[in-house]
């Protein structure tokens, strides 16, 4: 039932929040999760990725990738925290540097949102062509032009490099486990 009285309607509530002055908070970025990886930044629009890796050449064997951001900022990718701030400690007249802590916010939300993308760059395992080569023999039904002593030096090189994987996979293990490297 509605009274009469009308002059208590004139209070209003205020809002507890204020959508039209929101603000996005900064994506928090330790320098620990993503150390590997660093902004640059106020290049040319019409840089390509080509360009981009034109100028960290130097890096592209230890381990180096490109994502873009946007027209003027990229992320770079290194091997490792100690490569990236080696690149951060470089000058370069077309493009500008920073860690990623430091970032734009643009930057920081990419890094966040590809973040399974911006792993370590790491060197592409040692190949052989003995497998391609043997598959294409034997479905053409033809012989090898290989000379024996190169089929041996390719099989020993194989050889090596499972041997040093199996070397690596049990030295890892015995760290894991705890066991003395020493001993060994």
């Amino acid at each position: 039932m509605l009274s009469g009285n009308m002059t208590n309607r004139e209070s209003i509530q205020e809002p507890r929040f204020d959508y039209y002055n929101h603000e996005v908070p900064d994506t928090d970025l330790s320098d620990c999760e993503f150390a590997h990886v660093i902004e640059i930044y106020d290049f040319p629009q019409e840089f390509r990725t080509e360009d981009l890796l034109r100028v960290f050449c130097s890096y592209q064997k230890k381990g180096f990738d490109i994502k873009w951001v946007d027209d003027t900022h990229a992320l770079g990718v290194f091997s490792s925290p100690i490569t990236a701030r080696d690149a951060l400690g470089s000058k370069h007249s077309m493009v500008k540097m920073r860690p990623l802590s430091q970032a734009t916010r643009a930057a920081k939300a990419k890094a966040r949102a590809y973040a399974e993308f911006l792993q370590p760059a790491k060197e592409r395992p040692e190949t052989s062509a003995a497998l391609a080569r043997r598959l294409v023999i034997s479905a053409l039904g033809v012989r090898s032009k290989q000379s024996k002593t190169e089929r041996e030096a390719e099989l020993k090189k194989l050889q090596e490099a499972r041997e040093r994987k199996r070397l690596e996979a049990k030295q890892r293990e015995d760290i894991w486990e705890g066991r003395d490297q020493s001993a060994v």
